[in-house]
Formats: structure tokens, sequence, C-alpha cells
């Protein structure tokens, strides 16, 4: 298989090259690259069977290159840190990867894997490491201890916070506390319909009953949730904006 390095650090490429000649693989590595930048324009003119793509790069990520070179056909071994995100994505992705210092029987393990899986099936995992990286579509992923929780943003009603923790208030009566702040989670919510009326609290727009003039809102479940004086003016605005929409 024609092979690419898509690997920041000299040191990491280079283990990796001698592990691959170490153990005798049918790799032919023709290229070795540490930018996006290089990396697009190698794997176009090289056209690779297989690449090794560092998940955090000089000039962006591993997914920043594929969105560049969707048009090729290459099967991927993802490399990475003890990033707890990126790995997040990568084991809910089910796809191959190697963690740094790169391992001589992992490396065996995960070229055996990658040679049996179709490159159809590969961009499936990949389209779904993808959407946890970048935490889009319709849901949110909560890293807790000892695993991670799927939560549906059309059934979160809202999220409060107290002390450095987050608890999600899901329709079907459930609910989950991550040990991090709403500030965290914030952006991403902002940008699927909720809004932030209190310090407290992030509300799904779509559970909203009524809006009382005093500053309460009035959720669906009846559960009542404070607008702060200084949050009226702009939480009044988007609350008509999506009630006329």
């Amino acid at each position: 298989m024609k092979t690419l390095l898509i690997e920041d650090k000299p040191y990491i490429r280079k283990g990796l090259l001698n592990l691959l000649q170490l153990i005798d693989a049918e790799v032919e590595v023709i290229g070795e690259c540490e930018s996006v930048k290089d990396a697009v324009i190698v794997a176009n003119a090289c056209k690779p069977d297989l690449v090794f793509l560092d998940i955090n790069l000089l000039d962006g990520t591993a997914f920043d290159f594929l969105e560049q070179t969707e048009n090729l056909s290459f099967k991927i071994i993802f490399i990475t840190a003890y990033e707890e995100y990126a790995l997040k994505a990568l084991k809910i992705g089910a796809v191959d990867y190697l963690l740094k210092p790169v391992d001589i029987e992992e490396l065996k393990i995960a070229l055996q894997k990658v040679s049996k899986l179709s490159i159809i099936e590969q961009r499936q995992q990949i389209s779904a490491v993808k959407k946890v990286w970048k935490n889009d579509g319709d849901q949110l992923i909560l890293s807790f201890h000892d695993s991670f929780q799927v939560i549906d943003l059309n059934e979160l009603m809202f999220c409060e916070s107290d002390k450095g923790y987050t608890t999600f208030y899901c329709c079907n009566d459930k609910k989950y506390v991550a040990s991090k702040t709403l500030k965290e989670f914030e952006e991403r919510l902002l940008n699927a319909n909720f809004i932030r009326p209190h310090q407290s609290f992030i509300v799904n727009m779509k559970f909203i009953d009524k809006y009382d003039k005093s500053g309460i809102i009035h959720l669906k479940n009846k559960k009542e949730i404070p607008v702060s004086s200084r949050k009226k003016e702009s939480f009044l605005a988007s609350f008509l904006s999506w009630n006329n929409n």
C-alpha cells in the first residue's frame, strides 16, 4: 500500500517509519508531511492507499485535511496523544487509532483491521468521528469518568449550573450531571436554538410555554426559570423572534 505519514513531530514520523520497516508490512511510504497544506498537495499528487493521520497538525486538524481530500480514496489510521476529546471522538466512531508513542503490536493490529475494512465502511465511521469532534448535528456528547452520554438536543429542555457542575434536564425525565461549567457548553447550545436568560440556566426555546413579564420563563413541564434583569431585553427579543418564525 502506498502510504503517507501526516504528523507534525519529526521523531514520531521517524519512529513510525522504523516500525513499519521492522514489521515488514506491505507498506511503501511515499511521503511525510507536517501540515494540512502540504498533506493536501502530496495526497492529491501521489494518491495514497493508506494515510497515518495526526489529529492536530501545524496549521489545522486532521478533519481540515479530510475535507480538502474528499475526492480521494484512501484508508486512515489516526495518530493521537492522550487527549480526552480526540480519544472520545475516535472511540465513538470506532475507527483505528494509535496512541503516541506508537507501540509495534498496536501498529500490527491497526494494519490488520484497516486492511479488512472497506473505504465506504471507514468513511461512515469517520463521519461519526467528525460529528463528535465538531459536536454538531442534533446531539451533544457528555464525557463521564467511565462512559460517554449522547443527548438528543431535541429532547433537552434546559441546563442548570451550580458550583462548577452542569445538570442537563431532558423531556424523558432523565437528567445528567457533568463536571463542567455551563460556559463550556454555551456556544454549542446557543447555535442550536437555546438561550441563556440567566447566569445559571440555558433553555431550549421550543420548550418555553410562556414568559411572565415579571421575569419568569414557564416551561411546558411547569418548571420556572428566572430571567436576570440585565438579560430581559435580549431574551424578550429572541423569544419574540423565535415565536414569529
